[in-house]
């Protein structure tokens, strides 16, 4: 089994729960990081280490808990995520030039993966325990820090109300939603438009994101694929403001679909994330982030 199918699987049984790891009670202190680097984890990992049961946010390798002198506990696994590796590959020269050898020389990402264990999973020396870094607290208004991520956003696209639909059209590069009063709550209207927005980083102008740009008939894996970006980007927006993406009614009908693609494409929900996260990392304008 190659990583895509690993992590696909995972996902699945997940959904087969009726566990969305991407619509959960997120906040933007919590996130999944680790323990020695400091730095948060990001993509398909974020989703992952999200969906477990621990509170805290701190994970290891098992090579970083020996390092800091403690231990596994008994019977404990570890939770998988992945990285990318990044091989050489040269092409065969032609012919008798033997010197395209080198100019030939190619860039291959190849997905890996390995384990990492959760805090409350390793037993480690107090001294560590003592100097663990303090969570960050945010005490901001998050319906203001969700308007900045919507008012900062570079080369926004165009947002009127109106209606009883909430969609974007990438012909007019214009989102249109109902307006926000006729929402059962100011999460859900949030929600509903950094959906939306991830939806419009994918216009040519911004990202040119083909499952957007291409022509995709309702139900084809590029519609899937683009669905799923939006609705894991949206979930990166709101835990970057503090609000917890709300579960739609219809959350039933998506799960059904995104089992019965995601069984059909071991890729799909891989490389669905990272163009998430690197849709998120454009409408906030990020472009030196944590790995």
């Amino acid at each position: 089994m190659n990583t895509y199918e690993i992590i696909t699987d995972k996902i699945i049984k997940l959904l087969e729960q009726e566990i969305v790891p991407w619509r959960l009670p997120w906040s933007a202190a919590g996130l999944p990081r680790n323990l020695v680097s400091k730095k948060n984890y990001r993509g398909i990992n974020l989703f992952l280490l999200s969906a477990v049961k621990y509170a805290s946010p701190y994970w290891l390798t098992f090579k970083q808990v020996n390092q800091l002198g403690g231990s596994v506990r008994k019977g404990e696994h570890g939770e998988v995520i992945v990285f990318w590796k990044v091989d050489q590959v040269a092409e065969s020269a032609t012919g008798a030039d033997m010197e395209k050898v080198e100019a030939d020389k190619r860039r291959r990402f190849v997905l890996r993966y390995f384990r990492v264990w959760n805090l409350e999973q390793c037993d480690l020396p107090q001294a560590v325990l003592d100097k663990l870094p303090k969570i960050e607290t945010h005490h901001h208004d998050p319906i203001e820090a969700a308007e900045r991520i919507v008012r900062e956003m570079p080369n926004a696209p165009v947002i009127q109300y109106g209606g009883s639909k909430a969609f974007y059209s990438p012909l007019t590069d214009r989102i249109t939603l109902p307006s926000p009063e006729l929402f059962t709550s100011i999460d859900e209207f949030y929600a509903t438009l950094d959906h939306e927005l991830l939806h419009s980083s994918g216009h040519r102008s911004r990202l040119n994101r083909d499952t957007l740009t291409e022509a995709a008939p309702f139900g084809s894996p590029a519609y899937v694929g683009e669905e799923l970006v939006a609705e894991m980007g949206a979930a990166f927006l709101c835990a970057e403001a503090g609000i917890s993406p709300t579960v739609i009614d219809n959350q039933a009908a998506y799960i059904q679909g995104w089992l019965a693609k995601l069984r059909g494409d071991k890729r799909l929900v891989v490389v669905a994330a990272a163009q998430a996260q690197r849709a998120a990392d454009y409408i906030l304008s990020r472009h030196d982030c944590d790995a």
